[in-house]
């Protein structure tokens, strides 16, 4: 059955995703990669990203919900694969049913773990979360004894093997802030009673993308880059993607469904944060908030709004959004003398390389960051793979 046809797509280079991965082992030889695919691989796709990030040497997936773990399962996807996020009543068994490494961030997550280990008589792996400064999940430091004794003789009873000890850091893409240094502290500590306790770690991880770009001190045994696995920097105020030999993946782009001539003094969209200055030509963007446009990217009178490459080839031109964005579509002032077409191709963000606005410009004119720009574009936005034949299923 074809897909139905829509009037925009992602377009996703999935030579660029293994091309990041690769950069991403280099910058950290030490240690394994463990491609960190959540959130539908950060929109781009989860299972075409996840066949192409393994091929390209990842040897590890991973995911925060239990849900996303099991897909990659239910794909016949083998690799080690580790989940961090949920909540009491999880289906946990399932999960250690089907090998995938789980993380335990609380007492109560211990017990549930060690459950469903009785359930499906098979040793669960785990992974002890700590906190140590972030400030969200994870056992504190002076709760660690207590957890540490419970986790060992779970372990002595057949029942877990404690694999990793894990944190996460709170200004990564800060690589100089002394809360880096801070948290390394901790964690190692907890590593050392870790092991004190009896503990025999396969894996420590630290490091996410920003980290394995720049701080190699906390690469350990294991990295779990995201954001850069997708070609974006982590540390866009170091540097662009082109600093770390990365390559964005995605390529968002969208035809014109109109162009139509206005008078001057037109208001464009609702609320008429924008009127024409002159007799001009608009241009409607079939994609809105519905597809996951941010509504910060709106432009006024005064402040222009996200960019846009209207056209393609030397013809091409970078205009800005005009007007509010709409659940469904957005308009562009083309201008004047404008010779662009309905039909014609629209790009909202890609590879700045090709002299297209890149997901950073985006979200630096919503205020936001380039994660978000990617992972919350809508599912009904078709997603298309480029050399995905590469890639062995």
């Amino acid at each position: 059955m074809n897909e139905p046809w829509y009037p925009a797509r992602a377009v996703v280079d999935l030579d660029a995703v293994r091309s990041n991965v690769r950069v991403l082992r280099d910058a950290a030889p030490g240690a394994a990669v463990m491609a960190v695919v959540k959130a539908d691989a950060y929109g781009h796709g989860l299972l075409p990203v996840a066949h192409a990030a393994l091929a390209a040497g990842a040897t590890w997936l991973g995911v925060a919900q239990p849900s996303e773990a099991l897909a990659l399962r239910a794909a016949g996807i083998t690799a080690r694969t580790f989940t961090w996020l949920y909540a009491p009543g999880a289906p946990l068994a399932e999960l250690v049913a089907a090998d995938v490494d789980v993380s335990v961030h609380a007492p109560w997550a211990v017990e549930e773990v060690a459950a469903a280990a009785r359930a499906t008589g098979r040793r669960a792996r785990v992974h002890l979360k700590v906190d140590t400064g972030l400030g969200r999940s994870g056992i504190l430091p002076e709760h660690l004894p207590e957890v540490l004794a419970r986790l060992v003789a779970l372990q002595a009873d057949g029942l877990l093997e404690l694999v990793g000890v894990w944190s996460h850091l709170a200004f990564a893409d800060e690589p100089e802030h002394p809360t880096v240094r801070g948290q390394a502290d901790v964690f190692d500590r907890a590593v050392d009673l870790a092991e004190r306790a009896g503990a025999h770690l396969e894996v420590r991880h630290l490091a996410n993308s920003a980290a394995t770009l720049t701080t190699p001190r906390v690469h350990h045994e294991l990295v779990r880059p995201g954001l850069a696995v997708y070609g974006l920097s982590p540390v866009p105020q170091l540097g662009g993607p082109e600093a770390y030999g990365l390559r964005p993946a995605m390529t968002l782009e969208a035809r014109l469904a109109t162009v139509k001539a206005v008078p001057a003094g037109q208001g464009v969209s609702y609320g008429h944060a924008y009127r024409t200055t002159q007799p001009t030509l608009l241009g409607d963007v079939p994609l809105g908030y519905a597809d996951g446009i941010p509504r910060h990217a709106s432009g006024t009178q005064d402040v222009p709004g996200a960019p846009l490459r209207v056209g393609a080839g030397p013809a091409a031109r970078t205009l800005h959004v005009t007007g509010r964005v709409c659940m469904d579509q957005l308009m562009v002032d083309l201008g004047p003398d404008a010779t662009e077409r309905a039909g014609d191709t629209v790009t909202l963000f890609g590879d700045g390389a090709t002299g297209v606005p890149t997901a950073q410009d985006w979200a630096d004119a919503c205020g936001t960051i380039s994660y978000e720009i990617t992972t919350r574009l809508g599912a009904r936005v078709p997603r298309v793979h480029l050399h995905a034949e590469e890639t062995p299923a």
